[in-house]
């Protein structure tokens, strides 16, 4: 998959090795002394007797990526952060696999945990993404965020 600069989304699951990435390439930069880390995984839940098996994500990239800079650009301004990367999955994730990754570095912890905690708050409420919860018995419906 070709990937636009500042694209955050990922075909599937977002593999461990991104996330191992991500940390590993800040280790070196000293004015960094606190990472915030978020990661969202697909639930086991039971509705209305049905367990989820995975959930199909779709968006409407161009304006989740216009709405993606916009958020971003309004955290940058908030708190001083040294960075931030978010990456969403798109298509199927699986039950125990990983479909959202937000990480943020700055010189202090307080500046990281909170722009962490508003970004995934924002991109759950603002975002056009969508989820299609799939069960086990193959039926299907509609996420709400919570």
């Amino acid at each position: 998959m070709t990937k636009q600069k500042n694209d955050i989304f990922f075909q599937g699951p977002i593999p461990a090795t991104l996330v191992a990435e991500a940390i590993s390439k800040h280790h070196n930069k000293p004015e960094i002394g606190a990472h915030s880390i978020f990661l969202g995984q697909i639930r086991a839940d039971q509705i209305d007797g049905k367990i989820v098996k995975a959930i199909d994500y779709t968006t409407n990239r161009e304006l989740a990526l216009l709405k993606m800079e916009e958020i971003r650009e309004a955290i940058f301004d908030r708190y001083p952060l040294a960075c931030m990367h978010v990456y969403h999955s798109e298509g199927e994730v699986r039950v125990g696999e990983i479909c959202f990754f937000v990480f943020t570095s700055s010189a202090h912890r307080r500046a990281a945990m909170d722009a962490c905690d508003e970004l995934v708050e924002r991109i759950k409420k603002e975002m056009p993404i969508w989820g299609k919860e799939l069960f086990e018995d193959d039926t299907h419906q509609w996420k709400i965020n919570r």
